[in-house]
C-alpha cells in the first residue's frame, strides 16, 4: 500500500486532527509498520463512541499496516475510582471490553493490561524522570483526560496527578509510534511530544478522533466550554448518563426510544448528535448512502451521501423523524452482533447492574 492510501486511512473521519501531517508522512516513510495505541479506562458499558468511534479508528489504522495496540487501563480506572476502585471489577470490564470489540468485528490489534506495565521497573523510571521534566500545572491541564471538570482540584487525592503521568509513560513503554486517542486526551499527547526528545525517546505522532456528543441538548457538564475541543469534552456520550448514550448491546426498541427522543432541531447540523451518527459513523464512507424512508405525501423514499444530508437537512427538507427513523434502523442492523453475544453471554453485563458508573 503507497503512502497516500494510508494517509489517507489514518486521516478518515471520524479522525478530526493530526499532529503533525508532516511527522506522519515521515513516519511511514520511514516505518512500514508504526504503532499505535488507544488507552481505555474499563469503567462502564461501551457505547458508541468506544465501539464504534474508537473501533473504526482502529480498523483503519490496520488496513493502513499499523500495528495497533489497545491498553486496558485497569489501574488508572482504580485511580480515577472507577467501579467503585474494585479492582476485581475492573478486571471484568476489562474482559467486556475486549469481547464488545471482537464481537464488533474488530480484529488484528493486541490488548495488553496497564497491570502488566507496571510490573516493569523501566516503567517506573521513565514515570519518575517524566515527573522532573514537567510542572504541577502543566499536569494539572491534563486532568479532564479523566473526566474532571477544569475548576474543581481542591480535595483531589494526588493519585489524580499521578493519572496524566502513568498516562504519558504507558506512551514510552509500548514503543508507540501514534497516539490515537480521543480529543479528549489531547493535552498528554502534547506533554509526551514536548517530553519525548528530552527523556531521549522520540515525539509521537498525535492522531486525534471526534469525540461523539451525546444524544440530549447540549450540555456543558461544568467544563469552561471555551475551545471547540472543551466543548466536545463536556457534551459527549457518557456511560454515566444513559440515555446520552446507545450502548452496543441495546435492544432495537430501546435504540429507537432513544433516538426518537434524542435531541436533532430541524435545521441544525451543528451540535446536532443525531446529524453526528451519521457523518461520523453511517456516511464516512465516501460512497455511503443512508436510505430515508417517508410517506409519498412527504416526498417518498430517498438515498442521500452525507453532502446531500447535510444540504437538504439544513434546507429543512428532510424533517428530523424521517431522518431518526433512517438512523435507528441502520444503528439496529450495525449493533446487531454485539447484541447477539451479549445475549447469549449475559455474564458480561452483570457487573454493571450491580455497581454505580461513573463518568
Amino acid at each position: 500500500m503507497d503512502i497516500e492510501t494510508k494517509i489517507e486511512l489514518i486521516a478518515k473521519p471520524p479522525t478530526e486532527e493530526i499532529v503533525t501531517m508532516d511527522d506522519l508522512r515521515h513516519l511511514l516513510e520511514t516505518k512500514d509498520h508504526p504503532i499505535a495505541y488507544n488507552g481505555f479506562e474499563p469503567s462502564g458499558m461501551m457505547h458508541l463512541g468506544t465501539g464504534l468511534i474508537s473501533g473504526l479508528k482502529m480498523i483503519d489504522l490496520v488496513q493502513a499496516g499499523v500495528r495497533y495496540k489497545v491498553l486496558l487501563a485497569d489501574w488508572h480506572a482504580f485511580l480515577n475510582k472507577k467501579l467503585e476502585g474494585d479492582m476485581d471489577k475492573i478486571k471484568k470490564a476489562a474482559e467486556y471490553f475486549i469481547k464488545g470489540w471482537e464481537a464488533l468485528g474488530i480484529k488484528g490489534v493486541e490488548f495488553i493490561y496497564a497491570s502488566d506495565l507496571i510490573e516493569k521497573t523501566e516503567y517506573w523510571e521513565t514515570l519518575l524522570r517524566i515527573s522532573t521534566q514537567t510542572t504541577f500545572n502543566r499536569v494539572r491541564r491534563c486532568l479532564p483526560i479523566m473526566g474532571r471538570v477544569a475548576d474543581t482540584y481542591e480535595g483531589l487525592h494526588v493519585a489524580l496527578f499521578l493519572y496524566p503521568l502513568m498516562q504519558c509513560a504507558d506512551i514510552f513503554q509500548l514503543e508507540v509510534d501514534i497516539t490515537q486517542l480521543g480529543l479528549d486526551q489531547r493535552n498528554v499527547n502534547m506533554l509526551a511530544r514536548e517530553l519525548g526528545p528530552a527523556l531521549g525517546f522520540w515525539k509521537p505522532v498525535a492522531v486525534h478522533h471526534h469525540l461523539l456528543m451525546g444524544l440530549q441538548k447540549a450540555e456543558r457538564m461544568g467544563y469552561d466550554a471555551d475551545t471547540a475541543i472543551d466543548a466536545q469534552i463536556s457534551m459527549k456520550q457518557s456511560k454515566s448518563r444513559p440515555d446520552s448514550a446507545i450502548f452496543i448491546h441495546d435492544p432495537p426498541d430501546e435504540i429507537r426510544r432513544k433516538i426518537k427522543n434524542a435531541w436533532c432541531p430541524e435545521g441544525q447540523i451543528e451540535e446536532n448528535p443525531i446529524i453526528e451518527i451519521a457523518k461520523y459513523i453511517l456516511l464516512r464512507e465516501k460512497n455511503a448512502i443512508l436510505e430515508i424512508k417517508r410517506p409519498e405525501k412527504y416526498g417518498g423514499d430517498i438515498s442521500v451521501t452525507l453532502t446531500e444530508l447535510l444540504d437538504q437537512f439544513q434546507k429543512r427538507q428532510i424533517h428530523p423523524q424521517d431522518l431518526k427513523k433512517a438512523i435507528a434502523i441502520r444503528l439496529i442492523e450495525i449493533l446487531e452482533p454485539a447484541r447477539k453475544y451479549f445475549k447469549a453471554n449475559p455474564k458480561y453485563l452483570k457487573i454493571f447492574k450491580k455497581t454505580k458508573i461513573t463518568r
